[in-house]
């Protein structure tokens, strides 16, 4: 499968928000992380989701991994 998109999510009438609504959430997100600490902690933290994600290491502790669906 490949690593960059998947299918399951992708469906148009399935139960994810398509993808605009997903960058309207992260805007939204990265704009109340600004207000409440600032543009370094807000790079620095979405960086280091992004380094995560592309090595295939959680985001989540382990409890809350465990009940997640698989992302690869």
């Amino acid at each position: 499968m490949n690593t960059m998109t998947n299918p399951e999510y992708e469906t148009p009438n399935g139960p994810y928000p398509s993808k605009d609504e997903f960058f309207k959430q992260l805007a939204q997100l990265a704009d109340e992380m600004i207000r409440a600490y600032g543009a370094d902690f807000t790079m620095g933290t979405l960086i280091l989701a992004a380094r995560f994600i592309a090595e295939g290491r959680s985001l989540q502790n382990d409890e809350e991994a465990a009940t997640a669906p698989e992302r690869y």
